[in-house]
C-alpha cells in the first residue's frame, strides 16, 4: 500500500502557464528581489481589472505538470535560489502544490506566494514570504474577512505582507480597514494598472497615477506605516509577459 501511495502522490500534477526568470520582483515588499517565477492556472476571482485574465478566463490552457518537471524547467532556466509562486491563485491547490513546496525546500530555495487570501492551504506554513492582497472594492470582487481572519491567525506575522492595489478612493478606504484589522508593521499600496492589455508604452499613464497617489497619502495622516509603490515591472516592462 505505501509503495502505491508514493507512486500516486509522484504522479501528482499542476496546472502551469508559465515559468520564467530569472527576472525581478515588481512590487510589494520583495519589489527588486531577483527571483523565477511558476505561475499556476486557475483563480476562484475574477478581478475587473486583473492584469493575469489569461490564468481563468479560458484563453490559455494550461499545461499539466508533475513537480518534478517543473523543477526541471526552472533548471533549465539558470540557478536560482528564490522561486515566487504566482497565479491566478496557488491556493487552490492542495497535495500538488504541497509537493512541489516540499521539493524547494529540500533544495535549500526560498519560496514567495502571492494569493488575495481566499482559501488556506498547510503548505503556507513553509513559505518563506507570504504576500495577501484582499482586492478592494475596484476589483468588484468581494472579501470574505472570516477566511482572511483565519489565515491570518495560522501564519507567522513576520512572514506576512499585506499588499493592496489601488485604483480609487473607495480601495483606500478599503486599504485603511485592512491596516487597522491586522496592524501590519507596514501596509504596502501599490498603483494598480488599469490598462493590462494595453500594447505600447504605458509608463507616463502609470507615474502619473503614482504620483497622484504619493502627494495624496502625503497629506492624509490618518495613515500608520505605508509605503506607496509603483508596479515596477510595468514601469520596466509595460505589458509585456514572462518578465
Amino acid at each position: 500500500m505505501g509503495l502505491k501511495i508514493m507512486k500516486k502522490q509522484h504522479l501528482l500534477k499542476l496546472p502551469i502557464l508559465e515559468i520564467f526568470g530569472p527576472t525581478f520582483q515588481g512590487e510589494g515588499r520583495a519589489i527588486g528581489q531577483k527571483t523565477m517565477f511558476v505561475r499556476t492556472g486557475g483563480c476562484d476571482y475574477h478581478c475587473d481589472w486583473c492584469d493575469s485574465a489569461f490564468t481563468w478566463d479560458g484563453s490559455e490552457k494550461p499545461t499539466m505538470m508533475t513537480s518534478d518537471q517543473i523543477i526541471e524547467a526552472l533548471d533549465k532556466l539558470g540557478t536560482y535560489d528564490y522561486v515566487t509562486l504566482s497565479g491566478g491563485n496557488p491556493c487552490l491547490l492542495a497535495a500538488n502544490m504541497a509537493q512541489l513546496v516540499s521539493k524547494l525546500k529540500k533544495r535549500q530555495v526560498t519560496l514567495a506566494v502571492e494569493t488575495q487570501g481566499s482559501r488556506w492551504q498547510e503548505w503556507l506554513k513553509a513559505i518563506d514570504q507570504v504576500t495577501l492582497s484582499p482586492k478592494p472594492p475596484s476589483s468588484k470582487m468581494k472579501v470574505n474577512l472570516q477566511t482572511l481572519d483565519f489565515i491570518v491567525s495560522n501564519l507567522d506575522p513576520q512572514k506576512v505582507t499585506y499588499k493592496i492595489p489601488i485604483f480609487d478612493e473607495a480601495d483606500l478606504a478599503f486599504a485603511q480597514m485592512i491596516q487597522e484589522r491586522y496592524q501590519p508593521d507596514v501596509l504596502y499600496l501599490s498603483v494598480g494598472n488599469p490598462e493590462p492589455k494595453a500594447s505600447g508604452d504605458i509608463v507616463q499613464n502609470q507615474l502619473k497615477r503614482l504620483k497622484k497617489l504619493w502627494e495624496h497619502i502625503a497629506q492624509d495622516d490618518s495613515w500608520g506605516n505605508v509605503r506607496v509603490l509603483p508596479q515596477l515591472h510595468t514601469l520596466v516592462y509595460d505589458n509585456k509577459r514572462g518578465v
